[in-house]
């Protein structure tokens, strides 16, 4: 059986394209190039299916959310705030998994930030 190797891309809809990639890489830091290619660090990605009803991910309207792995939760948190991001006052620790941070991005879109344990 052949086997996806693992995520080939994330696409988002967005009024103004330019200014979104602006901001992600501006905020988180997230250097593309112009064709949106991006090598991130190797590391573990999770694969989850949520209850069609969960809030976890913001607004309902949002069917799926992105999550970044970071170094250091606090020192990015801190960083998006400075900058004037939406970020979430709540963080969510889970044993053996890691620290968890919430921002919105401009364009409405809630993200996750994990820092594994």
């Amino acid at each position: 059986m052949e086997r996806v190797l693992g995520i080939g891309g994330y696409f988002l809809r967005s009024a103004d394209p330019a200014a979104l990639s602006a901001w992600y890489r501006d905020c988180l830091g997230l250097d593309a190039d112009d064709n949106g290619l991006w090598q991130p660090a190797a590391g573990p990605t999770v694969f989850a299916a949520f209850e069609s009803g969960t809030d976890y991910f913001g607004s309902r309207t949002q069917q799926t959310m992105l999550d970044f792995r970071v170094r250091d939760l606090d020192a990015m948190l801190a960083q998006l705030r400075t900058r004037g991001a939406d970020v979430a006052e709540e963080i969510q620790e889970m044993a053996g998994v890691g620290r968890f941070g919430w921002v919105t991005d401009p364009d409405g879109n809630r993200i996750e930030l994990w820092q594994p344990a």
